[in-house]
């Protein structure tokens, strides 16, 4: 067997109703988008602390009254 589909064969089948010609367009397009989709990328692998960038960037300084003398001191 090819994997081709059977010419003879409908694709798709109206079960019940009568659905105009719009219809149907949108629901083959809806179809073939979902189709031609990307597959589902397998997630990030999570880094250990090690490579975290984001550890070596600034903190923000804290607000308020006296606070800058706080600024200096380790949290």
């Amino acid at each position: 067997m090819s994997g081709l589909p059977d010419p003879d064969r409908p694709v798709l089948r109206v079960v019940r109703g009568e659905p105009t010609v719009e219809e149907l367009a949108a629901l083959v397009a809806v179809l073939a988008a979902r189709g031609s989709a990307p597959s589902a990328q397998p997630a990030a692998r999570a880094s250990g602390g090690w490579g975290d960038h984001g550890r070596s960037m600034r903190t923000s300084l804290p607000h308020g009254p006296g606070r800058w003398r706080a600024a200096a001191l380790p949290r």
